[in-house]
């Protein structure tokens, strides 16, 4: 399914837990994160959506090798004298600035999303908040994983929620862990609907559930997005509205 109906579903899904979970208080934070985490599973993906918005900083990526290049050349001109540690110099700045000039799309995301997860990762230990550790550790891994593998999983769902339970219990934020596993799930549940499926308990077992009505990026397909999108959309607002009475 794609991105944008996942967003849709995700967000929709954010309404339905906000109108009719009771004690949840009506957020639009909260519902823009059940937004958020529908389309997490999709970061083993580097083409995904949120691999692309998290992923800002691929063309970094590139200038810093060649950064790492022209340092690593100008410290072996300045600093050695000719010979055979000044050449391994030579040799490593050339290795770098030929890894920056042929890194391209995917690659670079991928590394930028490494890098982006290390720096969360570290902010977490600073901080001494474990959540955002595991949640930089998430958006570190999840890029070299195969697509649909295990962000596609019953586990990595359990993961999510979690993270988000110890985000609730240290920020003091209500339900995050509820708009958070929501949202995570919905993405499996709408993949579930493709032909492809997900296999929801990899690796204990290698079965893909699926309802096969959608094949994704077909004009059939994308009409039935939409249908699901829309009909999904109008039975959450129905019953938000007869919720609270109107």
């Amino acid at each position: 399914m794609r991105g944008s109906s996942h967003l849709a579903i995700g967000l929709i899904t954010g309404v339905a837990i906000a109108g009719l979970v009771p004690g949840t208080p009506f957020s639009l934070p909260g519902i823009a994160l059940a937004g958020f985490s529908s389309l997490a599973p999709d970061l083993d993906h580097p083409d995904s959506r949120l691999s692309k918005r998290l992923g800002f900083t691929q063309n970094y990526v590139r200038w810093a090798f060649a950064a790492g290049a022209l340092l690593l050349g100008a410290y072996a001109y300045l600093q050695l004298t000719p010979g055979p540690e000044q050449r391994l110099y030579y040799t490593a700045a050339l290795a770098f600035g030929l890894i920056g000039v042929g890194m391209q799309g995917g690659s670079a995301r991928r590394l930028a999303l490494l890098f982006t997860g290390l720096g969360t990762v570290v902010a977490g230990l600073y901080t001494e908040q474990l959540w955002l550790s595991l949640l930089g550790t998430f958006v570190a891994l999840a890029p070299f994983t195969a697509h649909r593998s295990w962000t596609h999983t019953i586990w990595a769902t359990a993961l999510w929620t979690y993270i988000g339970y110890l985000a609730e219990k240290h920020l003091g934020w209500s339900s995050v862990a509820l708009f958070a596993g929501a949202g995570y799930a919905s993405h499996l549940l709408a993949d579930s609907l493709t032909k492809a499926g997900v296999r929801w308990f990899l690796p204990v077992f290698d079965y893909s559930f699926k309802l096969p009505l959608i094949s994704t990026g077909s004009a059939t397909g994308n009409l039935l997005e939409i249908a699901i999108c829309a009909g999904y959309g109008l039975l959450v607002l129905g019953l938000v509205i007869g919720n609270i009475g109107f």
